[in-house]
């Protein structure tokens, strides 16, 4: 970027590093040793590696290999509707390519492509060395890989889901008893898991691991945009793993919570499913706006104008599309009174996305703009983006959707969103930040042509869907009579995709073509203002040269001489001398140094892990029981392994000289470390998919006049007054342990852990013997089922923290677990904590709700 082009404003306060650089031969023994602390794995060790900048490319490679598969099913649906009356392919594979298209698009390319790219990119991006916990990022990288090749390879068996990636009941529980749906419940159920994972590690890394000085103001909007996805993700996936749950009880051992006949109700899958799913939407959405966030004032030359009212408006985005799933059910029945609350709130939403848009076309507008092919497909994306927000408001307005309700004019719009909002950002993030993983730029001429083919493409394929909706054709069907008079725009829209198609087809040419003969890009190509442009040419594993302190949101084009002063190890951490991977950890407002954080290097305990974790599910899905048992004792037992060779090891010295005279301590327990973080996300996740369940019990007592029916008033009260006396005892002597370990009095640690355990398993049992001793059977009626459905989840979240108190006693005995270094029982009474609010949440629902309805 030339001079000329840089914004002239300096932050308020900018100062030079207090330290001078260091002689050229120490800065070259610094670098030598780094690149020995973060080397990549070679060889057939490479697929151990847990680097950023190597798990963040697999995870979005493979993520944008699942959308190009989902894209040739595509074209086989429009092959087929081509023409009126085809026979391309029968009614049951149309009904398996459009249910893998679509799942395939929302489960293992949209949300997982962002939690990838952002693996990648927070750790440059925030001036960090890693994310706090990259085998997490791994083996949620494994665990996406596994579970996304085994729901897609189910159909070169004939054996994939056929109920639409909505799944709805009874259509997918009583009328198609194949293995395809089970396959799609418990495939993308253990995908959902990775995600989760992905979005605790997010979480904690934006606020944990931001560089100093970096307050919470100062993050750059594609973090903030970021976190307020994975926040979405963490609230948004577990009602969907809930409603999950309950759905393969019922294929599996008939548990009737979806048929009428027993109580049940198909009503309690689309709330689960939407209250996940019209979420998704916005997390799409807010995921691809990040990267307009980083892209539009890159090439207008300017800061971002209304950064605050950008971030505003994205929390406020994720906050209302929780009250909008009913958005989908306006033709189930519901009362008029809710979908005239819900038709407002959809229209509502459209305000915070407005101030979004209004907030890029006024920096457009501030700033000098460069061309470029990143731009383009902004600018592409935001065009089709704005109209279909058009036309959903249209169908946020309940009489229009009666009448537009599952006809090929909700596809379009669907699609105008959902690419516009979406894969053209994700374009334009590819053509923008590729020099970040190899060093080199794409080809501007490939990009424009690959623009105008897709975009062109697009336009011709789905435009013509709304005058297809509105002439009558439904969605979800094989094929139309040659006199409906949808013949004409059915083979226009066909043509359009295989348009479309051609630049898709353009643009992986140009990111797999050979790149040998053609030399790095500069540093900075784009002349950008936030730190993740600090990468060399091509970069190095190690991030960031030295970990700076930041004064303004764009410190390459604020702070003087800030990449040579980097560079040249000035700022934090500029060695490894005890050859560890080392990060900063800050506090979460205001970015002060906490912790120099230790953080762990290759395995293959991960990918191990991930197998074993995927083995569960896959041989759950074949009903082969002792294979799935045994898998999940080897996933367990992988974890345990784990756990105990990379997490919370006592350094050798307790603080850390970090330079510019600042000492931080290697170590940290309880609120300030990651991990208690990491167990409170974790946790929250845990408590949104329970609360799920215990709203599909009330869920029932609000559609049924008898419910609890007589004479079943809940489970015997005395057991389920045990089980909470038990339990909540178990949890007493668990914060006891902790303050006897800190106080040195092993005696009674031990004890108290010990007799946690006893009593712990005394109150599960107690808990099982409440509709055990009722007689309660869950096949029978509804209401027994979601009985022992709260019951069961609560006694398996017992035997985890039975599982968590006995790896605490056997970190002490090995001395892994001081008074000073006990981040495990930390952690653990954390648990405990959600797990009594768990107890107290399921004793009063099955045995107190019921004596006083």
């Amino acid at each position: 970027m030339k001079e000329s082009d840089k914004p002239s404003k300096k932050a308020p306060g900018d100062v030079e590093p207090l330290a001078e650089a260091p002689p050229v031969e120490v800065q070259r023994a610094q670098e030598e040793r780094l690149l020995k602390a973060w080397k990549t794995p070679e060889g057939w060790r490479y697929w151990s590696a847990v680097n950023n900048s190597e798990v963040g490319v697999w995870y979005t490679a493979a993520a944008f290999a699942f959308f190009l598969f989902g894209g040739i099913l595509a074209l086989l649906m429009r092959t087929q509707l081509a023409v009126p009356e085809n026979d391309f392919v029968s009614a049951d594979f149309y009904n398996q390519l459009f249910t893998l298209h679509g799942s395939v698009m929302m489960f293992l390319f949209a949300v997982p492509l962002f939690e990838a790219f952002s693996i990648f990119v927070l750790p440059e991006m925030l001036g960090a060395r890693d994310l706090p916990f990259p085998r997490l990022s791994a083996y949620g990288f494994w665990s996406f890989l596994l579970g996304g090749i085994f729901v897609c390879g189910s159909i070169f068996f004939n054996a994939a889901p056929s109920g639409g990636w909505f799944m709805y009941s009874p259509l997918a529980t009583e009328y198609q008893p194949g293995i395809g749906n089970d396959i799609w419940l418990l495939g993308l159920s253990f995908i959902e898991l990775a995600s989760i994972a992905a979005a605790v590690e997010i979480i904690v890394g934006v606020l944990k691991t931001r560089p100093p000085g970096m307050r919470i103001n100062l993050i750059p909007l594609y973090a903030w945009y970021i976190i307020v996805v994975a926040g979405m993700v963490l609230f948004a996936f577990p009602p969907l793993i809930a409603g999950d749950i309950l759905f393969e009880l019922e294929r599996m051992f008939d548990w009737p919570f979806f048929d009428p006949a027993r109580g049940g109700d198909p009503i309690l899958w689309q709330h689960l499913f939407w209250i996940f799913g019209h979420p998704e939407v916005y997390i799409i959405f807010l995921s691809s706006i990040a990267l307009v966030a980083m892209i539009v004032p890159t090439f207008a030359r300017t800061p971002m104008v209304g950064y605050s009212w950008i971030v505003l408006a994205a929390v406020g985005t994720g906050f209302l599309s929780f009250g909008l799933w009913v958005h989908h059910m306006f033709t189930a029945g519901l009362p008029g009174i809710s979908i005239g609350l819900f038709s407002a709130a959809s229209e509502a939403v459209a305000i915070p996305t407005g101030v979004q848009i209004f907030c890029f076309i006024a920096t457009l507008l501030a700033g000098r703009v460069v061309r470029s092919v990143p731009m383009l497909f902004v600018l592409g994306g935001l065009a089709i983006f704005v109209l279909g927000g058009l036309t959903g408001v249209l169908v946020a307005l309940v009489p229009f959707n009666m009448q537009a309700h599952d006809s090929y004019f909700i596809v379009a719009h669907l699609h105008y969103v959902l690419i516009g909002g979406a894969v053209f950002p994700i374009l334009a993030g590819f053509y923008y930040f590729f020099p970040m993983v190899n060093g080199k730029k794409l080809s501007d001429r490939f990009g424009k042509i690959a623009f105008w083919l897709i975009f062109i493409g697009f336009n011709i394929t789905f435009f013509p869907m709304h005058l297809t909706g509105l002439q009558g054709m439904p969605r979800r069907v094989f094929t139309y009579p040659a006199d409906a008079g949808f013949d004409v725009l059915n083979l226009v829209s066909s043509v359009g995709a295989f348009i479309l198609a051609s630049g898709i087809a353009v643009f992986v040419w140009d990111v797999l073509r050979p790149k040998k003969k053609q030399p790095y890009a500069e540093r900075n190509p784009w002349g950008a203002g936030t730190l993740e442009w600090l990468t060399e040419m091509p970069g190095k594993p190690w991030g960031s040269r030295s970990i700076p302190e930041i004064d303004s949101r764009y410190p390459l084009w604020d702070q003087p001489n800030f990449m040579r002063d980097v560079d040249e190890g000035r700022f934090y951490l500029p060695d490894a001398e005890e050859g560890k991977r080392e990060t900063i950890i800050t506090t979460t407002i205001d970015a002060r140094p906490v912790q120099c954080l230790r953080v762990p290097g290759p395995t293959f305990l991960t990918l191990f892990a991930a197998m074993f974790t995927a083995g569960v599910f896959i041989f759950a899905t074949f009903h082969w029981w002792w294979p799935a048992a045994i898998s999940g004792l080897l996933a367990l037992a992988t974890i345990l392994v784990w756990l105990w060779t990379g997490t919370a090891l006592i350094p050798e010295k307790e603080e850390k000289d970090v330079s510019l005279g600042l000492t931080l301590p290697l170590y940290a327990s309880g609120p300030n470390s990651v991990g208690w973080w990491a167990m409170f996300i974790t946790m929250l996740g845990d408590m949104v998919a329970f609360a799920s369940l215990v709203f599909g019990y009330f869920f029932y007592w609000t559609i049924h006049d008898d419910f609890p029916p007589d004479p079943e008033a809940g489970p015997l009260v005395f057991w389920s007054l045990v089980a909470a006396a038990l339990l909540l005892g178990a949890w007493l002597l668990t914060l006891l342990a902790q303050r006897w370990n800190r106080h040195s009095r092993g005696v009674a640690f031990y004890g108290a852990l010990l007799g946690a355990i006893m009593v712990a398993v005394a109150g599960g049992m107690a808990l099982l013997a409440g509709p055990w001793r009722a007689g309660f059977d869950p096949a029978s009626h509804v209401y027994p089922a979601i009985i022992w459905v709260l019951v069961l989840w609560t006694v398996i979240h017992v035997a985890v923290g039975v599982i968590m108190q006995l790896y605490c006693i056997a970190r002490r005995l090995a001395g892994r677990l001081t008074p000073r270094h006990d981040i495990d029982i930390a952690n653990v009474k954390l648990y405990w904590h959600f797990m009594a609010v768990t107890v107290v949440v399921t004793v009063a629902v099955i045995a107190g709700f019921p004596q006083i309805v």
